[in-house]
């Protein structure tokens, strides 16, 4: 795992070999850091089939009451990886960090939604494929909590296809298939239910659903059950056509292929949690006999035990695609000429959950799952607009609110969660039994609390960082910025020009086109003939792309534009500073309860913000005793007016909480209306928080959900609903 140093490192340094991306003096500037492409022969195609919101439930996994003949066909003639494990329970931070093969909470992609701002020299990989000569399609889904750059594939769309590739160039093919996303388990849509009904006796018998402890046993969760069945079955019959696309074309045996879940299910307590319920995944690979021995695969049918990381999967297809994985990549190859020796971990974070905030971080090893709570004041059963539109959701939030759930179903709705749990998956494979408490376990906890915080040092974990503060300092001012356009050098020879291109951005990628063609992902110079047209410009994660530029073989030379704010990147201020370490310190006081308070009040005056955002917290729940409280609401009075709007959003609901006055809902009400995207729904939470206190609000959460965009609507509507 990268070091601290390592990072400051990689901001300039992202890679080496077929995929280089290198540095050189033309034309007295400096040039982009580009891929330079050295194919000495064509290496196997790849395809993946990515399908949504599954956990291992296939009949190949010895799912009994699964139906799925064709992935389990295709289990017999490939691997089966049982230890397969996404690093968030949600579509979009998974698929940010399997695109960079970087943990999320270290490029700051964590949160759902969040429009990220990547670090220098990030890329999506299948850049590296692209230089390395391979012709790379996306279809359709890019999800990535950043715009995806027109260099990262030749074609994405609904149409991408590995057939539209030039003769005889390998190729990389996503398929992502969508038929078993959540949405599809609630959905009375009519085309889908007359699909369902076409399966016949493949059609699922809800009565002989395996009801998970966690669920109360009733008709509407047995349906449920059996629609995320039968939406799965549709989709293994996907599954099915594509490799049947792929055999048509002859390419079965030159074909390495993946087929994998983005994370699990999508019903409670799977999809956005991080137990395996939400985060083991199937991932089966098939590797032809021709490369078998180059990729380290065991023979088919057979079982891998080995843990693997989604952030390990685009690293692996660099590997299998003979393409110098980049250093700075935090995913490990598990398979091809750069294997790594077998995880002893693997990691994941729950961070905003849509409009629901929480901050969860956990590791597992083969046995233990060790989850810390940074959030312990929240409930897990926060409501979450998409989700509770689940009939089973629905009728579970009935049930408990009637009292009338019994044993683990009532988990779920517990006020706080603890600290920290572990569960031993192999007595307790559905994660029910804390037994973190147990003195017996002492050695464990130890052992598995210190391999997380080391992790979240490494990587530079910006969770701690409350959101408003961090989009202020990833994106100050909500603006965007503009990656500087490219300067083109042209040396011609006779009716031809060499066409060089440059970018003083750092950490670019450099897309051009010929005349009216395709844009391509420049990784050596041009070569024009006469008349011919060189349109070019410059991408990077998290930026507007630049202006384009245009010149012809008789053009003069262009200069590239003079805009770069490279110094700002909120990931060296970080690097460059103690503030993430302080933060982890910090978060220790969760241990000590009550005894932390007076540490609490002395750092509502830290330098840090964030800091200060987290003692609010501590206070705000720790404390019981008049004369604290008296002492805290006067210290948060001092903070209404803190220059960072966690922190005065913080105060201001605290007050509210514990003695209401005006000051504090005006600063409530204020930046419910006027702040940024990220304060307004820190607001409207608090606000929704607060209940019947919130009460003189009540215009101004009516107004910002009719007005709102984004999540702050759903908040807003709920608060309504519960004050009306």
């Amino acid at each position: 795992m990268a070091s601290k140093l390592d990072r400051r490192e990689f901001l300039g340094s992202i890679g080496i070999g077929a995929a280089t991306f290198i540095t050189s003096k033309i034309g007295g500037c400096t040039a982009a850091s580009q891929p330079s492409a050295d194919i000495s022969s064509p290496g196997p195609n790849i395809l993946w089939i990515s399908a949504e919101d599954i956990s291992p439930d296939l009949g190949c996994y010895g799912d009994d009451y699964a139906i799925t003949p064709n992935i389990d066909t295709f289990a017999k003639t490939a691997t089966r990886f049982d230890r397969a494990f996404t690093t968030a329970g949600v579509c979009a931070p998974v698929r940010s960090g399997v695109i960079t093969g970087m943990y999320t909470t270290g490029i700051g992609t964590n949160n759902m939604r969040s429009n990220g701002v990547p670090p220098i020299g990030v890329k999506c990989f299948p850049e590296y494929l692209r230089a390395a000569g391979y012709y790379c399609t996306n279809r359709s889904k890019t999800d990535y909590q950043f715009k995806p750059p027109i260099t990262a594939w030749d074609d994405s769309g609904s149409k991408a296809h590995w057939r539209n590739r030039p003769k005889d160039k390998p190729f990389f093919s996503i398929i992502n298939l969508t038929t078993s996303h959540e949405s599809q388990i609630r959905s009375k849509n009519k085309n889908l239910l007359d699909r369902i009904q076409k399966l016949g006796d493949q059609k699922h018998d809800p009565a002989k659903a395996n009801v998970p402890p966690y669920y109360p046993d009733t008709k509407i969760v047995r349906g449920d059950l059996a629609q995320y069945a039968d939406v799965v079955t549709l989709m293994d019959k996907q599954v099915g056509q594509i490799l049947a696309e792929l055999k048509a074309d002859g390419l079965i045996e030159n074909t390495i292929v993946f087929f994998w879940g983005d994370h699990g299910r999508g019903l409670c307590r799977g999809k956005r949690w991080i137990y395996d319920s939400g985060t083991l995944i199937p991932l089966i690979i098939h590797v032809p006999d021709k490369y078998r021995l180059f990729a380290g695969s065991s023979k088919p049918g057979s079982i891998n035990g080995e843990l693997i990381s989604s952030v390990d999967f685009g690293p692996t297809v660099l590997s299998l695609a003979g393409v110098q994985i980049p250093k700075h990549i935090n995913g490990k190859a598990f398979m091809g000429p750069q294997k790594t020796p077998e995880r002893e971990y693997v990691f994941a974070a729950r961070d905003r959950m849509d409009e629901a905030y929480d901050c969860i971080r956990t590791v597992r090893e083969n046995r233990y799952w060790y989850i810390r709570n940074c959030m312990p004041h929240l409930t897990y059963a926060q409501d979450i607009d998409y989700m509770n539109q689940m009939p089973s959701m629905k009728q579970m939030r009935q049930l408990n609110d009637e009292g009338k759930l019994t044993g683990a179903q009532k988990q779920y709705f517990r006020t706080e969660k603890p600290i920290e749990e572990l569960f031993d998956t192999k007595t307790d494979p559905h994660e029910i039994n804390n037994i973190a408490a147990d003195p017996a376990n002492k050695k464990i906890i130890r052992n598995m609390r210190k391999e997380l915080y080391k992790w979240m040092r490494d990587i530079g974990d910006v969770g701690l960082i409350p959101e408003p503060d961090f989009d202020q300092l990833k994106r100050p001012d909500e603006i965007m910025q503009t990656t500087s356009a490219p300067g083109i050098t042209l040396s011609k020879s006779g009716s031809t020009a060499t066409a060089r291109i440059t970018c003083l951005t750092q950490g670019v990628s450099i897309a051009y086109k010929v005349d009216k063609g395709q844009w391509l992902l420049y990784s050596k110079p041009v070569t024009l003939k006469e008349g011919q047209k060189l349109t070019t410009k410059a991408c990077r994660l998290g930026f507007k792309d630049s202006e384009e530029v245009t010149v012809d073989n008789n053009s003069k030379s262009t200069l590239p534009e003079k805009i770069n704010s490279n110094s700002d990147h909120w990931r060296s201020k970080l690097d460059n500073s103690d503030m993430l370490d302080e933060l982890l310190k910090f978060k220790q006081l969760d241990f000590k309860g009550e005894k932390a308070i007076p540490e609490y009040f002395k750092a509502l005056n830290h330098n840090y913000s964030h800091i200060r955002y987290w003692a609010i917290l501590g206070l705000h729940y720790c404390l019981k005793d008049a004369d604290d409280i008296t002492r805290a609401v006067k210290s948060f009075d001092s903070l209404l007016n803190d220059d960072s709007a966690s922190v005065r959003v913080s105060a201001a609901e605290a007050i509210m909480d514990f003695l209401p006055n005006s000051r504090a809902l005006d600063i409530l009400v204020t930046s419910l209306k006027n702040g940024t995207e990220k304060e307004r729904l820190f607001a409207a939470i608090s606000l929704k928080r607060l209940g019947e206190k919130a009460r003189p609000a009540l215009a101004a959460l009516k107004a910002a959900e009719k007005d709102s965009s984004g999540y702050v609507w759903r908040v807003c509507k709920y608060a309504v609903e519960k004050l009306e």
